[in-house]
């Protein structure tokens, strides 16, 4: 049973909340453009990509789809053995699935809006990636990176581990939950953000599509942790949103 008061419950979201609210910020007082923001959140997959391999190394629910019922007999339960087994193949390949899926998402980012198709193309997408992703920093990004690694980092501590969801997680719900994020979210951002381009980034519209994005993650973040904990994430107004 959830004891802890709301305020303290739902720390997690309102860190991750404060930490989207950065590039309002960098659009009002840095001059960021449409490109600035969606190559921070497409850092943030990069991000999550990281605290994910964490959790999958962490998980001690079933390797099967029944890890959410306290009731079941332990004769139905994975062995630790074929729990660790599995991590053994599955963490590797998720990594280099999943890197593979950000650095190709990466590459049509930044070559569709960074505004430097060519050069990024001629000098290679790793260099080319890395001294964009560098400028964005220098512009005032680093502040959103360093602010979203601690949320995420804060959320695995409090949700992941404290709250036990380690324990109820299947180590294939938890490898296989970034990419549900990036089609719902990405998409979205991604179609905005060709939309804003379009229109020449007024800045309006650069705050509607921080707007948008702090809304899904908002939504997409309690919709993840109350499937894990059920009874301890009652539903909330952003759940009609």
């Amino acid at each position: 049973m959830e004891t802890s008061p709301p305020t303290l419950r739902h720390l997690p979201l309102a860190l991750l909340i404060a930490a989207n609210l950065i590039p309002v910020a960098g659009v009002l007082l840095w001059g960021w453009s449409v490109f600035e923001i969606v190559a921070l959140y497409w850092f943030e997959n990069v991000v999550i990509g990281a605290v994910n391999i964490l959790k999958m190394a962490a998980t001690a629910g079933d390797t099967n789809g029944g890890q959410h019922s306290p009731e079941m007999p332990d004769y139905l339960r994975a062995p630790d053995i074929a729990k660790h087994g599995a991590k053994l193949f599955l963490v590797p390949f998720f990594s280099f699935h999943y890197g593979m899926f950000c650095l190709v998402h990466g590459i049509f980012v930044f070559t569709l809006l960074g505004g430097k198709g060519g050069g990024f193309m001629l000098s290679g997408p790793f260099s080319g990636m890395g001294g964009m992703i560098g400028m964005v920093f220098e512009s005032g990004g680093i502040w959103f990176v360093i602010a979203i690694i601690a949320s995420h980092l804060f959320s695995f501590g409090w949700n992941f581990i404290g709250k036990g969801e380690y324990r109820r997680a299947s180590l294939g719900e938890v490898m296989m939950a970034p990419y549900g994020r990036i089609v719902v979210l990405h998409i979205a951002i991604l179609f905005g953000a060709f939309v804003i381009t379009a229109l020449g980034s007024p800045v309006f519209l650069l705050l509607l599509l921080i707007t948008g994005k702090i809304i899904l993650d908002a939504k997409l973040h309690l919709r993840s942790h109350r499937k894990l904990n059920p009874h301890n994430l009652p539903k909330t107004d952003m759940d009609a949103v």
